[in-house]
């Protein structure tokens, strides 16, 4: 799913962490203050009258099970002779072999983030009007979110996978993390407002095609075309799912153009939160940090990425161009439409060299990467 880390250079995510070292007694969160159910009934019968759209113009987006790729298409074959199978994960091994430590750090933890799925299936189902309250609802909204869930979850198994047969990663401690992650949840901000939902998973889904792209970029470029056509498939998913995500946003400004202003701009005044961000291994509670800085330094995804997100989101939505907004819709516009510059020079801020930790990642054996 949803993307990785960002960079803590423009305070792009909450640095909140959830230390789950033992059972609920020693357990210490730190969250933002959270609202739950805020929306009014009248706001919730938009997404009702919405359903015959949602049928005609986002489920199509989903492909059918037949017609979609399945982690084993993509890996060493299991049903071959066991000396074929061998083969095959010994040049897989060998491709690997050649990938830096830093990389294997950012790989890992895409991979434990597209793991938390569970996370993201119950947070989706908690949106008000778009929800699927008994777990198995025909309207077109709940259709959606599991078809989009079904998808999704083939690439944590992929990688997990790929990562396993490589033997350059320790799986028992990746395993905890993804059993710490699973259970400590997340607080994305987004309340139980489906507006706020949506905008966050067009930024999320958008932030994960270009991580998932630039991961398959450095992987051909250090020989492992296999990686990079994984990593590629994955993106093309991702791209698919923003597109959806996207197109209910134009919609949602169409009907109800100042709640979805309003909408933007709480969610981009307060951060893009990563999904991740509660993200610990049992001994490192300042995991997604520094898997972050990784990621920023090696280029799968930095705080240029984040702005030209939300400056493509803005000119794909015509932000500038909407109209019939109320006072509060217009300072909603006139933020977010302002945001991107500000950034970009709050940044330029922050891109004076710095001296240089480095860190170990239970990840990798604890073996040291710098940040």
């Amino acid at each position: 799913m949803m993307m990785m880390g960002m960079c803590t250079q423009l305070g792009a995510w909450t640095p909140t962490q959830c230390h789950l070292k033992a059972p609920s007694k020693t357990m210490k969160t730190i969250l933002r203050a959270q609202k739950t159910h805020s929306m009014s009934p009248e706001k919730k019968e938009i997404f009702k009258s919405l359903e015959s759209w949602v049928s005609q113009n986002v489920l199509p987006l989903a492909k059918p099970v037949e017609e979609c790729w399945q982690p084993h298409d993509l890996l060493p074959d299991s049903s071959l002779s066991s000396g074929e199978f061998t083969d095959q994960v010994k040049a897989l091994r060998y491709r690997t072999a050649e990938l830096p430590d830093d990389y294997l750090v950012v790989l890992v933890g895409d991979m434990i983030t597209e793991e938390a799925l569970p996370s993201y299936q119950t947070w989706i189902n908690k949106l008000d009007g778009v929800g699927d309250e008994s777990g198995s609802s025909l309207t077109p909204w709940a259709i959606w979110s599991r078809s989009w869930t079904a998808e999704e979850n083939r690439h944590g198994d992929l990688l997990k996978t790929y990562l396993y047969l490589s033997g350059r990663v320790d799986m028992h401690m990746i395993e905890k993390t993804i059993h710490y992650l699973i259970g400590a949840g997340q607080d994305v901000g987004t309340e139980n407002n489906p507006y706020m939902g949506f905008v966050y998973t067009s930024f999320q889904e958008r932030a994960t095609f270009v991580s998932h792209g630039n991961i398959a970029r450095l992987a051909k470029e250090r020989g492992d075309l296999v990686l990079a056509r994984i990593c590629g498939t994955i993106a093309a998913d991702e791209k698919r799912h923003e597109n959806a995500y996207v197109k209910i946003v134009e919609k949602l400004l169409e009907v109800d153009p100042t709640e979805t202003m309003m909408a933007i701009a709480n969610m981009m005044r307060h951060k893009i939160t990563m999904p991740a961000h509660l993200m610990y291994d049992g001994q490192d509670p300042h995991l997604f940090d520094n898997f972050s800085a990784v990621a920023q330094r090696i280029g799968v995804y930095t705080t240029n990425d984040y702005v030209d997100i939300l400056e493509f989101l803005i000119g794909r939505w015509k932000l500038e161009k909407i109209e019939r907004l109320t006072s509060e819709g217009q300072h909603a516009q006139e933020f977010v439409c302002r945001l991107a510059p500000r950034m970009r020079r709050m940044q330029e801020r922050f891109d004076d060299p710095k001296t240089k930790n480095n860190h170990k990642f239970t990840w990798i054996f604890n073996k040291e990467v710098s940040l």
